[in-house]
């Protein structure tokens, strides 16, 4: 219902950027390295919660049993995907809709979250913005009720076996044609006045495409800082140099920042299977995760036929190229320094945990790029690796190293993953 319109807007300001990256394959020349990819142990970054996506069974239908075991389950033709995102109705009649897929990813470990479109009718008013006289606001003498009902949320999904992780305030109050619209203020207030009362972790602001007006007011004020749990936010449109978020660095000391819900590069029907848009998907992910500093990656719809599942409940090539993160770097997992871009289209992140270090690389190029990499503070026994490109999924192999380094050719557009044993 809304793949096609509902980002329109946001995604155009990203297109002119994805013609570059939308280049054929070519046969794979070898070419020399230019610089080592080093990898420092000892620097630690972010703790990662997860990756996943939404089920909107209202919008979209629910998962099956089988889609269940692919998205949650990490065994072989599985995501391994630890996040589940689920939609609050403003109709509580509705909530059960939400159960089957939520228990079933809870019961494999994952973490599930809750976010709102709309409050129950009878807690909204219509008013004027921007000359849209039919837009809506929650009431101002509404807040509390409003926290309540978020609050029977919370219960209705713990009565049923489902301990939600957290709950959103508000799904893009920022671009809210179709549903809620809440200005900054308002944000602040509630955030200030009533998310106190919450029997959750609280989510704020959830801006459509990490506008820092909507989330700089939480930060600078003590009190809605104190009831702001995590600072979460969609990506659409938002430009890798605003990937980073200085203020929330300064400011949200002993706060997560996740990244709750994109599609990427676009949402055209029947793409999930192209190539090397699947690449895109990855890099998105490594500017969310090196750059960001996210703990979380979160799909829109988890089965869409631009998604990481498709229609028939098989993996997509994007679905792929996400698990090469999820798969690998579990909940958990602490993110290292990493030589962001040792070659020219060749970017790495690193992770460790469980003993072993993750490393993620993704080659841009239209040839296969030697890469060497370097770990400090550490070495390794043994290294194992999956390639995903144009003709193959999570293909394994292994990878011949020298005490604390190895060298891969990296394959024409394609996505590696080296797990490496600790020593």
């Amino acid at each position: 219902m809304f793949d096609l319109t509902k980002k329109s807007i946001s995604v155009m300001l990203v297109v002119a950027t994805l013609f570059s990256l939308l280049t054929p394959v070519v046969s794979p020349t070898p070419v020399s390295a230019a610089g080592d990819a080093v990898v420092n142990l000892s620097s630690t970054k972010q703790v990662i919660r997860g990756f996943g996506g939404i089920n909107h069974a209202l919008w979209a239908g629910d998962l099956t049993a089988s889609q269940r075991d692919t998205a949650f389950g990490n065994g072989n033709n599985q995501l391994g995907f630890s996040v589940l995102r689920v939609y609050i109705d403003s109709n509580k009649s509705n909530w059960a809709k939400e159960l089957p897929t939520a228990q079933a990813a809870a019961a494999r470990g994952a973490i599930v979250f809750a976010s709102p479109w709309n409050p129950p009718a009878e807690m909204t008013e219509t008013f004027n913005h921007d000359g849209d006289t039919s837009a809506k606001r929650l009431r101002y003498d509404k807040y509390a009720d409003y926290a309540k009902f978020l609050n029977d949320f919370v219960a209705y999904m713990k009565s049923n076996g489902v301990n939600l992780y957290a709950i959103s305030v508000q799904n893009e109050p920022d671009y809210a044609h179709t549903w809620t619209w809440w200005t900054p203020q308002e944000m602040l207030r509630f955030m200030k006045e009533n998310a106190g009362s919450i029997n959750a972790r609280v989510i704020a602001p959830e801006s459509f495409s990490y506008l820092k007006n909507m989330s700089d007011p939480i930060l600078n004020d003590p009190q809605a800082l104190a009831n702001m749990d995590i600072l979460g936010t969609h990506t659409y449109g938002t430009s890798f140099n605003n990937f980073s978020y200085p203020l929330f660095q300064q400011k949200g000391a002993g706060k997560e920042l996740w990244m709750t819900e994109v599609y990427y590069p676009n949402s055209d029907n029947n793409s999930a299977d192209r190539w090397p848009e699947g690449v895109d998907v990855a890099y998105h992910m490594h500017k969310a995760m090196a750059v960001g500093n996210f703990q979380t990656y979160v799909w829109w719809y988890i089965r869409r036929q631009y998604g990481p599942m498709k229609e028939d409940g098989t993996i997509s090539k994007r679905g792929y190229s996400m698990a090469h993160f999820s798969k690998f770097v579990r909940p958990g997992y602490t993110r290292v320094d990493a030589t962001e871009s040792p070659n020219n289209n060749v970017f790495v992140s690193a992770y460790k945990g469980d003993g072993k270090v993750v490393i993620v690389a993704i080659n841009k190029n239209n040839a296969a790029t030697n890469q060497n990499f370097a770990l400090q503070n550490g070495s390794v026994s043994k290294v194992s690796s999956w390639t995903t490109d144009a003709s193959r999924n999570l293909a394994p192999g292994t990878v011949n190293t020298s005490g604390s380094s190895f060298t891969m050719s990296l394959p024409a557009q394609s996505v590696t993953t080296f797990v490496a044993d600790l020593k």
